[in-house]
C-alpha cells in the first residue's frame, strides 16, 4: 500500500472533521471513503486543503470516524442504533459495525441473541441469511425480509404461488423461484428490491425461441454475476437455467438427459475452484438420490453419484441433504440419523464413506420430520437435526458443539452469513439469531 499522508477535511452537515489518508484506507475498497483511492490505495489526486461536504448526520460520521481510527465502537447516548445502522449502510461500512459489535463467527461459541415470531400464516418453509447481516423468510407464498436490525421490510410475493427457494444478489436484490400457475404463464423467477418489495424483473425460460412456463427450484450464483436455478415445465424444459444476473437476460440451459434428474434438484452450490455447478436431487423428492458436477463450457457431467439400485434394507443411509467440499476432494451427504457421509470428488461412481461417530440420534424420525441440512463456513460443518444444529471441526470433522434452545420445535432450515447463522423453526413459526459474542465488550 502506498498510502499518501495527506489530510483530508469533511464537512458533515456543517461540522468539520480532519483525518489521514491512512485511517481512511481502513474502509473497504467499495465503501464511500474506497473511492476515493485508487488501485494501489494512493489518494486519487492531492487534496491537501480541499473540503469535501457531505449532507449526512455528524454525530454518527464522528462514530463511524473513530472506528476506522481505533477498530472500537462507541455509541454515544445521542446517537440511535438504527441511525448509526443505516448512515453506516450508506459509507459502506456496516462490516465494519458488524465486526466491532461481535466478535469473528465460530460455532463453537455462537450464543442465542433473539428469537423473532413470525409474522405470517402457515409454516415456514425457508430462511437465507442476507450479506448485511439480516435475513429473508418464506412462508407459503410469501417472504418476508429483515434488516440487520431485524426490523421488517415490505413482504414479497411472486404471483401469490408456492416460494421454492430464496437468494440475495446482493444487500438491496432478492431473487424468489416458485411454482408456476398453470394456464397462466406466471411464476417461475424474479428479482425484488429488499427494501421496497418492488418487482425489477421476472426471468424467462425461451425454448425454440418461445417463452415458456415453468416452476422454479434451488437457487445459486457464481462470482461472475450469473444465476443458476433448476427448472422444469410442462414439455421438456427439464434442467438447469442460467441467466445473466445485471441483464435478467437467459444465456444457457443445461437439459437433464434421460435417466437423470436436474430439473428438481433440492441443491444448487457453485464451486469456484474447478468452476463446475453441483446439483443434488435428494431423497425423498426423488426415489433415488443424484449428486452430480456439471461443466457449463463443455456442456458435460463431469462427475456423478447416485444410490440408484443400492439395496432397500440400507434406506435410513439414503442422502438427506448434500455439500461440496472441495479443499476434501469430497461431497459430504447427510442421512436422517445425522450420520456423515464422504464421496470422493476425484472419482465418478464411488461409494459413500459413512461415519456413524457423529450419531445423535436413535430410532425413527417424528411424525412431522424436518429433515438435516448441511452447511459449510470458515472451515467449520454445519448440520441440523430435528430441534438443534451440530457443529464439526477438524480433518475428521469431529463433533465440537451443538446449538438448541428449549422451546420451538424442529428446524426446518438454517442459513449463516453476515456473522449470524439464522435457524428456522417451523411448528412454531419463529426463527432464532445466533451471534458470536466479543471477547471485549466496548
Amino acid at each position: 500500500m502506498g498510502i499518501q499522508n495527506d489530510i483530508v477535511k469533511f464537512n458533515v452537515g456543517g461540522r468539520i472533521f480532519q483525518t489521514t489518508a491512512t485511517t481512511l484506507a481502513n474502509a473497504d475498497r467499495d465503501s464511500f471513503f474506497g473511492a476515493l483511492f485508487d488501485d494501489n490505495w494512493d489518494l486519487k489526486q492531492p487534496i491537501n486543503g480541499r473540503e469535501f461536504f457531505i449532507d449526512r448526520n455528524p454525530d454518527c460520521f464522528a462514530v463511524l470516524l473513530d472506528l476506522l481510527r481505533t477498530g472500537d465502537l462507541y455509541i454515544p447516548s445521542n446517537v440511535p442504533e438504527r441511525l448509526l445502522y443505516k448512515e453506516a449502510m450508506f459509507y459502506g461500512l456496516i462490516g465494519h459495525v458488524r465486526s466491532a459489535k461481535r466478535g469473528p463467527f465460530d460455532g463453537n461459541r455462537l450464543k442465542l441473541s433473539k428469537s423473532v415470531t413470525g409474522r405470517a400464516p402457515g409454516d415456514g418453509t425457508a430462511i437465507r441469511a442476507g450479506p448485511d447481516g439480516g435475513c429473508c423468510v418464506a412462508h407459503g407464498s410469501m417472504v418476508h425480509v429483515f434488516d440487520w436490525m431485524l426490523e421488517e421490510h415490505p413482504p414479497l410475493n411472486l404471483d401469490y404461488q408456492r416460494v421454492n427457494d430464496i437468494g440475495w444478489v446482493n444487500a438491496e436484490s432478492v431473487l424468489i423461484s416458485a411454482c408456476e400457475r398453470l394456464g397462466r404463464g406466471d411464476s417461475g423467477m424474479g428479482l425484488f428490491s429488499s427494501y421496497t418489495g418492488d418487482l425489477r424483473y421476472k426471468f424467462n425460460v425461451v425454448h425454440d425461441n418461445q417463452i415458456k412456463s415453468y416452476t422454479a427450484g434451488a437457487l445459486c450464483f457464481s462470482p461472475d454475476y450469473k444465476i443458476f436455478a433448476s427448472c422444469k415445465g410442462r414439455s421438456n424444459e427439464y434442467g438447469i437455467g442460467v441467466w445473466d444476473q445485471v441483464t435478467g437476460k437467459q444465456i444457457d440451459f443445461f437439459y437433464e438427459t434421460p435417466g437423470w434428474s436436474l430439473g428438481e434438484a433440492d441443491k444448487l452450490q457453485w464451486l469456484n475452484g474447478t468452476t463446475c455447478l453441483l446439483v443434488a436431487t435428494l431423497f425423498p423428492r426423488k426415489d433415488n438420490c443424484y449428486i452430480s458436477l456439471l461443466d457449463f463450457r463443455q456442456k458435460s457431467t463431469v462427475w456423478s453419484w447416485s444410490d440408484f439400485g443400492a439395496p432397500l434394507t440400507v434406506d435410513e443411509k439414503r442422502a438427506r441433504d448434500a455439500i461440496a467440499m472441495e479443499d476434501c476432494n469430497s461431497v459430504c451427504v447427510v442421512n436422517e440419523y445425522e450420520d456423515l457421509g464422504f464421496i470422493d470428488l476425484r472419482i465418478s461412481g464411488r461409494s459413500v464413506r459413512w461415519s456413524s461417530r457423529s450419531r445423535l440420534m436413535k430410532g425413527k424420525m417424528p411424525d412431522e420430520p424436518c429433515y438435516p441440512k448441511l452447511a459449510l463456513h470458515n472451515g467449520q460443518l454445519f448440520s441440523s437435526m430435528n430441534d438443534s444444529i451440530s457443529v464439526f471441526c477438524g480433518p475428521d470433522w469431529v463433533l465440537t458443539s451443538r446449538l438448541r434452545r428449549s422451546y420451538g420445535g424442529s428446524i426446518c432450515d438454517f442459513s449463516i452469513g453476515g456473522d449470524r447463522l439464522f435457524a428456522l423453526h417451523s411448528e412454531a413459526n419463529v426463527f432464532d439469531i445466533w451471534e458470536t459474542p466479543p471477547t471485549l465488550v466496548i
